[in-house]
């Protein structure tokens, strides 16, 4: 079992949507929404786990957050950000059927210590 912490609360869907309606013109304010959030999520999931996972995981995502103000459809949509994040950090080779057999999301409050926790099984 292999754990991450993510500190603080990620881009929830309406996040996600109202930043792309800015776009204009080429400018593409999602794109770079994704790549910093990416790249944020690779960095903490390379600095917990240090090699390659070889076999299928399954994942449980719990979702510490500061209050209930958002739907949990809502806030989980960020783990488009973590998969991707998996992936750039060499943890996993793609976020597709082979590699992820599945997940779950676990839906917290912590008002001090808004966090993601992913807690990802190998299958074997």
């Amino acid at each position: 079992m292999y754990k991450i912490i993510i500190p603080g609360e990620l881009p929830g869907m309406n996040e996600m949507i109202a930043t792309a309606k800015r776009g204009k013109r080429g400018y593409q304010p999602y794109a770079k929404m994704k790549s910093d959030y990416t790249k944020l999520c690779a960095m903490f999931a390379a600095k917990a786990i240090k090699k390659p996972i070889e076999n299928p995981v399954f994942i449980t995502f719990t979702w510490y957050c500061k209050n209930k103000r958002k739907d949990k459809d809502n806030i989980a949509a960020a783990k488009k950000f973590i998969l991707d994040g998996l992936q750039v950090a060499g943890i996993i080779k793609n976020d597709g059927w082979t590699e992820i057999i599945g997940w779950t999301d676990i839906f917290e409050i912590d008002k001090e210590n808004p966090r993601v926790e992913i807690e990802i099984e190998e299958i074997k």
